[in-house]
Order: structure tokens, then C-alpha cells, then sequence
């Protein structure tokens, strides 16, 4: 096949790879708004050519929009206005507003809605790597809404990534990664602002910061560009999710200032219940 892929970054560039690694790509087409991001995937032999959006789909038996969610939004229904038998796939980490605009269009059939979840802190063609996806799950939404056809080709693409595939509701997945997911980020960036503040000389930080630490602020290191856009696409689930989490933290902060240590012993043995789930 002739892929096209849209948005040069991490998940895209990585897709890239590993399709021409293993031969299901005869082509891999790129396009993307940034320049530089162009280059750099052309240097790296992420894809073979640039081309505009238009000319992309057209020489493209297979497009992959890889961009951030706000912007697959805004271009989902011109991709498929142009399409004929070309199958039509996105990564992106919100999916309800999204298929919610095209669940009336002609070519609705063309598109599988998915989210590989993988990735690190490291954005652009650079961050691409091998065996990113490896042993990892991806969703496939609302697979009653594609084609045979394209639903096929897609799990195909995700057997070669060697992904676990799993099927839910585009709204079921938007509510389920605002928990698992996207609140993650939040308490991650929240967590650097408020230490940054309070530790001023960074010194500090890097002599006091344990494992524990490290690992929950990794994600704090995320692109603006694709995060902004996803706490904006799923504002609704996100801010539901923030008021629980804000909850249970002001349930810590009352036990604590409270010296409550029963209340505290509660709190933390509930939370331990999460081993039952995270083996």
C-alpha cells in the first residue's frame, strides 16, 4: 500500500517505521505544517516524500492522521470527502467529537476510528522510534461504523505493530481515558508547577528527586500542543473526573491537618486496591 501520514510526530513517525520495516507500506507518504518536522522525517527515512493534504489522499491507499485531536477534528471531513476506496484511520486520544461529525458522511464506512496507547514524554519525527507500540493495546471504536474492509486492513496494521486489539463505544473510550489517561497528565503537570514554585533552586529538586518522584512527573515533560487540545475535545469527561480527583485530595488534606491518622490508614489502604487491577 501507499500510506500517507498526517502529522509527522511520535505516533505517526512510528507507525511509519515499522509499516516500511516489515513491507506493508510500498510508499510513505508525508504531511505536515511544520517544515522543519518535514525535513527532519525525510532525513531520517520516516517517509519517502512531502506532499500537500489533497495530493497526499489522492496517491494514498491507506491515510493515518497522526495530528493532534483538535486538528483531526477540522480535517476529518475533507480527507473524506475526497476519498474513494482509500482507508481512512486516526491515533488520536479523543474519539467522540470526532465520529460524531462524520456518522452521517457518504464515506463513513472508509474511516476506523482507533487510539494505539503508547508513547513517551518526546514529541516530533525525532522521538520516533522501533517497537514503540510492542506488547501495548490499542482501541478500535465503534467497529460496527466501518467497512469490512477497512476494519480488516486496520487490525492488520495493528497485528504488525504487535498490539493487543480491544472494541468500545468512541464515548465509552473518551470516559474511560479521562480517568486512566488524561487526568494523569493533569496531576502530573500540577505536580512540577507546585514544586516549582516552592523550590526555586533547582538543585534541590534534582538532589531530593527519588524514583517515585521522577516517575510521576515524567509526563509534566508533554507537548502543549497535543495535550491543550485533548483536555479541549474531552472537556465535559475531564472536568468530572477532576472533581472526584479533587475530592479525595481534599480528603488527604483534612486527614492530614486533622492528624488523623485512621482517616489517613483508610485512605491509603482503598488506594492499595489498585493492585487488583495493576498486576
Amino acid at each position: 500500500m501507499n500510506v500517507a501520514i498526517i502529522g509527522l510526530g511520535l505516533i505517526g513517525g512510528s507507525i511509519a517505521l515499522e509499516l516500511k520495516k516489515n513491507g506493508f507500506s510500498k510508499k510513505t507518504i508525508g504531511v505536515d505544517k511544520n517544515i522543519s518536522h518535514c525535513k527532519k522525517a525525510i532525513a531520517l527515512n520516516i517517509i519517502d516524500e512531502i506532499q500537500n493534504l489533497e495530493n497526499a489522499v489522492l496517491k494514498s491507499d491507506l491515510v493515518i492522521i497522526s495530528t493532534p485531536v483538535d486538528a483531526s477534528t477540522q480535517i476529518i471531513t475533507s480527507i473524506l470527502d475526497i476519498v474513494d476506496k482509500q482507508i481512512v484511520m486516526d491515533v488520536g486520544s479523543t474519539k467522540y467529537a470526532l465520529t460524531n461529525q462524520i456518522k452521517n458522511h457518504l464515506k463513513r464506512g472508509n474511516f476506523v476510528a482507533t487510539h494505539p496507547i503508547a508513547g513517551t514524554e518526546f514529541s516530533g519525527p525525532t522521538a520516533a522510534q522501533h517497537k514503540l507500540f510492542k506488547g501495548k493495546v490499542t482501541i478500535i471504536c465503534d467497529q460496527k461504523d466501518s467497512s469490512p474492509n477497512a476494519l480488516n486492513t486496520v487490525k492488520e496494521i495493528y497485528r504488525i505493530l504487535e498490539m493487543k486489539t480491544i472494541f468500545m463505544t468512541s464515548k465509552d473510550h473518551d470516559v474511560h481515558s479521562a480517568y486512566v489517561s488524561h487526568i494523569s497528565h493533569i496531576s502530573s503537570f500540577s505536580l512540577a508547577l507546585s514544586v516549582m514554585d516552592k523550590e526555586k533552586d533547582e538543585k534541590n529538586i534534582l538532589n531530593m528527586a527519588g524514583s517515585g518522584f521522577e516517575s510521576t512527573v515524567r509526563l509534566a515533560k508533554s507537548n502543549k500542543d497535543m495535550w491543550t487540545p485533548i483536555f479541549g475535545e474531552n472537556k465535559e469527561n475531564i472536568l468530572e473526573v477532576l472533581e472526584n480527583y479533587i475530592e479525595k485530595l481534599n480528603e488527604f488534606k483534612k486527614a492530614i491537618k486533622n492528624n488523623d491518622k485512621s482517616s489517613m490508614n483508610i485512605l491509603i489502604e482503598n488506594a492499595n486496591g489498585i493492585r487488583k487491577i495493576l498486576k
